[in-house]
């Protein structure tokens, strides 16, 4: 691709609805956190991943950054400052508080210092924001739940919704149908890790536990029917290219954001881990471009799809749908 049409790509406006908080720590972040050298292979996935596990140890550090409220304030403001320099609009910051949380730092504190983060960067660029609470697969269920009831005094401010994230081979969705019957009561939207490297039947679990949107959903490849019925209940799937290929969710040959577009899926283009998968918005877009013949007009129904499915609040869908794309 020329570099002109590569400038042209970081103008255009772009949502990213899919971005974990610990993945898209920069090498420059985690070690003035650590304060030590890291060397990028620790945090990059690149190619050599095997599987999705092997893809989620690229986690240790980060995760190490984010166990004091000067970490996850300091991730988040650098995350959605960097999202500003590729002309994101609109971002929805996925981070499992949890994950967090230990003796010396409450879930509360956790889920307030990345949302100072986000207000800080917020106060130097246009960047409009959500955050997304994960549950964890691994994590005990009423923990959890737990985690949910805190968050639950955020929702609306600057907290959007909740999201069940982790090893979905070693937890399938099945196992999680109580604590989502749960969100829904406590009053959450919920977007759904389903079939990113799982069967179609986890994706059909998180739709019918009243997901609006699932992050992947690679697994519907070849199945009509459970496309059709997400098409119908205009069902947001968030794909991640780059990671989807380096996790082996799906070869490059057979990727099938194309199959999926011919379905009438609500198609989302978003970036998962933008550090540990070594990408950006832009680099997402060339991608899907340059491997699949994605024109303009259909990276703008991406955009157009996603300010759909978004959790944001009507007055920012309505400053997305209002925007010129190019």
């Amino acid at each position: 691709m020329e570099e002109k049409q590569k400038n042209r790509m970081k103008d255009l406006p772009k949502i990213d609805l899919h971005c974990h908080l610990d993945g898209s720590m920069t090498r420059q972040c985690v070690e003035k956190i650590l304060q030590k050298k890291v060397d990028p292979a620790e945090l990059e996935a690149k190619d050599s991943c095997q599987n999705l596990a092997e893809y989620l140890d690229r986690f240790r550090l980060p995760l190490q950054c984010v166990q004091k409220e000067e970490g996850l304030r300091m991730a988040a403001k650098e995350l959605l400052l960097n999202a500003a320099e590729e002309h994101v609009v609109y971002m929805e910051v996925r981070f499992a508080p949890l994950s967090s949380v230990h003796e010396h730092l409450s879930c509360r504190q956790a889920v307030e210092a990345v949302l100072d983060g986000l207000k800080e960067a917020q106060a130097q660029c246009q960047v409009s924001w959500n955050v997304i609470a994960c549950a964890m697969r691994h994590h005990p269920q009423a923990d959890s739940l737990a985690m949910m009831k805190v968050c639950r005094e955020y929702l609306g401010e600057g907290l959007c919704a909740v999201d069940l994230a982790g090893d979905e081979a070693s937890w399938p969705m099945e196992g999680f149908r109580d604590l989502f019957t749960q969100a829904g009561k406590l009053g959450f939207p919920f977007t759904i890790h389903a079939g990113e490297c799982g069967r179609v039947e986890n994706v059909l679990e998180a739709v019918e536990c009243g997901a609006s949107r699932v992050g992947h959903g690679i697994a519907l490849k070849g199945h009509p029917a459970a496309q059709k019925l997400c098409a119908d209940r205009r069902i947001g799937i968030e794909m991640c290219p780059t990671s989807n290929l380096q996790t082996r969710a799906a070869r490059k040959d057979e990727y099938p954001i194309r199959e999926f577009m011919d379905a009438g899926l609500l198609v989302t283009l978003n970036t998962d881990n933008r550090t540990v998968s070594g990408t950006s918005m832009t680099r997402e877009m060339e991608f899907v471009s340059r491997e699949y013949g994605v024109a303009k007009e259909e990276l703008e129904r991406f955009f157009r799809n996603a300010a759909e499915v978004s959790f944001a609040d009507e007055q920012v869908k309505h400053r997305l749908y209002s925007l010129k794309f190019g």
